[in-house]
């Protein structure tokens, strides 16, 4: 199967995975659909996180707040602790350039990439977001058998610290740096565990 994953090239990463064992491959197949929906309902993150650190909220691409399910071209506002920035009106903005599904016979594999953009709300043309746009964050959800898997994968984690406002860069670097020794590990690690978590309701 083709690889989503984008390669590592400067920069941090992070891949951080939580598993799901099924007593057969039919069960597991069920869970995988319920698992694609908790990735996909992404205002809800924080409540599948169990421990949020940030909220999550969906924009449309027109740039509306949505409660469906996220497509490709949706951006998604984040809420993280700490200082804002004034690029992204008090937010960190990504947007969703990818989602893409793979199966064969006894494996398939859902993913959903993500990138940081600029603030849809506003009208500068800078990213808004700690990490310049050669990041991504990839999600993955994988049935394996009468395994599940919940994953997500960061790459080329670079602090954005070009826009023009001082504040801002100073800002993302302190984040983007602190996000590069591993504390943005906690909040990835608690959203794959609460998708993959078969006790919880849809």
């Amino acid at each position: 199967m083709k690889n989503e994953i984008p390669i590592q090239q400067e920069g941090g990463q992070l891949d951080t995975t939580a598993k799901a064992v099924f007593p057969s491959e039919a069960m597991a197949k069920e869970f995988y659909k319920v698992a694609k929906h908790r990735l996909l309902s992404v205002s809800r993150w924080a409540e599948i996180c169990k421990v949020p650190i940030s909220v999550f909220t969906l924009i449309s691409a027109a740039g509306n707040v949505v409660n469906r399910e996220a497509i490709e071209g949706d951006y998604i506002k984040i809420d993280i602790p700490g200082p804002a920035t004034s690029t992204g009106d008090g937010f960190d903005w990504v947007r969703i350039e990818k989602i893409s599904e793979e199966t064969g016979a006894d494996i398939s594999v859902f993913s959903m990439q993500a990138r940081p953009s600029i603030n849809p709300w506003g009208n500068e043309t800078e990213i808004a977001h700690f990490f310049k746009d050669l990041a991504t964050s990839t999600f993955q959800i994988k049935q394996i058998g009468a395994e599940v898997y919940a994953q997500e994968h960061g790459r080329n984690e670079v602090p954005n610290t070009d826009t023009d406002s001082f504040s801002d860069n100073l800002r993302n670097r302190l984040v983007g740096w602190t996000a590069k020794i591993g504390l943005s590990y906690p909040q990835w690690k608690s959203l794959v565990k609460g998708i993959a978590d078969t006790e919880a309701g849809d």
